[in-house]
Parts: structure tokens; C-alpha cells; sequence
């Protein structure tokens, strides 16, 4: 397989979830191996490249920082160009945040299909995985062990009527995270939402981007969009926080209750375990 671009550039404007700033945002085709290239077009084009070592927090989102600028929420947007198979774009935006738009990464799909997808001439790299590794945070578990493809099962599991206990096993192939993924939004409580306001957080946050559940029901009048969308929606977490790796992966996660920090933790020591891993 070659590496992939955009055909061409491709716009779109929202709002950021956390912040509440409005996003003008472009992608744009990048060369071989540039790999996702955030650009604060604001500030003399400066340059985040999407890789584990700018993680700077990952509470509630995603945040990438290089000296002392900041980048936040890019995980459902970056989950959508792995789900889609490309490889290297530049992410021009005006703003700190990534565009909320829907909750989910199905806009961010449609904004790349309507780019359309160019192979380039050098080959895809892929990190293969050699040795299992495991990392664990409470009652939060996470690990990535060798497999013939790219594969996640997934559990999730809160106290209310609509999540309870939910798994989900998804084989990243022939479009599948279009069908079964991109579609799930994120998904807060109303007793939070006091919290992550008070924490100047979830300040864009509204019905149109996010599911929102009350202690026994939610406030969106639109239905799910699965029946288990909440677990789903982790899944798309976990493929946008995992191509911070740089390049698609051949193998198995398994994550239990896994959050951000979760995945950031796993990738770090994944990294540090040379022998775990291996580029082909």
C-alpha cells in the first residue's frame, strides 16, 4: 500500500467544544511523509505536528502543545483521517480548538470524501506490533498486543439505564469505520456539566454536539444513533488518540473503562518498549 493524501483542499467552520471559540479550519494535501501537521494560521503558521510527544493534558479531550502554543480536542478529527486511510494532511486553523461540528467524526468524513484521495509514490509505514504491553490506571485497563490487521474490543461501563455494560469489537477494514464508528457522538452528563463550566470547559457544548443524559434518560430530543453508541463513540477515541503513533498500526487493543489518559499512557510506554514494536 502507498501512502495518501487529499486531492485537494477542503474547508469547513464550527465552533470548538471546550472553548466555545469559533474554528475556520482547511485540510490540505501534504507530501510523503508528512503525517498530520496541525498550522495556527493565527500565529505566523505555526506548526504541531500530531505525534504522542506534544500530548500536553487529556482530561477531557485531546491537547497537543508545542512551545507554549496549544492545540485542543483533535482526536475525532484525526480519528477520521486514519479511519479513512489518509496518511498526510496539513490541518490550517485560526483557532485553539478543532471544530466541534456534530459530536461525532462523520462530518469530517464527509468534508474528506468531498476532497477526495490521492495515492502518492512512497510506500505506507506501519508499526507493527511484536510483544503485548500492558498499562493500567485504577480500574482503567488498556493493552495492544500483536495481530494479522488493526483490531479493538472495547467495555465501557457507567451506571445509567441507556450504558450500563457495553462491548464492542471493531476490525478497522474495507470501510468499516464509516459504517460502524463515525457516526457515535461524544457524550457528557448534566452533572457535570456544572464541574467542566466552572472549569471554563464544554463552554461550546450544546445538544446539536454532544448527547447529553440526566440521571435516568437524556435531554436530545433526536434518538440514539446506536443502541450502544456510547461505546462506539470510545472506540472513535481511541483510533483518533492512537494515530498520534504517526502511522497506521497492525494490532490488537483491548481497553476496559480507558479514557485519554489512558491511551496517552499506553502509547508512552509502548514507545519506550523497543522491543514491543518494530516499522514495516
Amino acid at each position: 500500500m502507498n501512502q495518501t493524501t487529499l486531492s485537494k483542499s477542503v474547508n469547513v467552520k464550527g465552533v470548538g467544544l471546550h472553548t466555545g471559540v469559533d474554528v475556520d479550519m482547511t485540510l490540505r494535501p501534504a507530501p510523503e511523509n508528512t503525517g498530520y501537521v496541525f498550522v495556527r494560521t493565527d500565529l505566523d503558521n505555526f506548526e504541531i505536528p500530531a505525534s504522542v510527544e506534544y500530548i500536553s493534558h487529556c482530561s477531557y479531550a485531546t491537547t497537543l502543545m508545542r512551545r507554549g502554543v496549544v492545540l485542543s480536542t483533535c482526536e475525532h478529527l484525526l480519528s477520521a483521517l486514519r479511519g479513512c486511510g489518509v496518511d498526510n494532511v496539513f490541518i490550517d486553523l485560526d483557532n485553539i480548538e478543532i471544530p466541534i461540528l456534530d459530536g461525532s467524526s462523520e462530518n469530517f468524513i464527509e468534508l474528506i470524501e468531498s476532497a477526495g484521495i490521492l495515492e502518492q509514490e512512497l510506500s505506507r509505514h506501519t508499526l507493527r506490533i511484536l510483544e503485548r504491553v500492558d498499562f493500567e490506571q485504577g480500574d482503567r485497563k488498556m493493552s495492544i498486543e500483536p495481530a494479522d490487521n488493526f483490531e479493538i474490543d472495547c467495555v465501557i461501563e457507567f451506571p445509567h439505564p441507556y450504558i450500563n455494560r457495553q462491548t464492542y469489537n471493531f476490525k478497522l477494514e474495507n470501510g468499516s469505520f464509516g459504517r460502524e464508528i463515525a457516526a457515535a457522538r461524544t457524550f457528557g452528563f448534566t452533572h457535570e456539566i456544572e464541574m467542566l463550566r466552572k472549569a471554563n470547559l464544554a463552554l461550546g457544548g450544546s445538544l446539536d454536539n454532544a448527547i447529553v443524559l440526566t440521571e435516568d434518560g437524556m435531554l436530545n430530543q433526536t434518538p440514539l444513533r446506536f443502541d450502544d453508541e456510547f461505546v462506539r463513540h470510545k472506540i472513535l477515541d481511541i483510533i483518533g488518540d492512537l494515530a498520534l503513533l504517526g502511522m497506521p498500526i497492525e494490532g490488537k487493543i483491548t481497553a476496559e473503562k480507558s479514557g485519554h489518559a489512558v491511551h496517552a499512557g499506553l502509547m508512552s510506554k509502548l514507545l519506550k518498549t523497543e522491543r514491543a514494536w518494530e516499522i514495516v
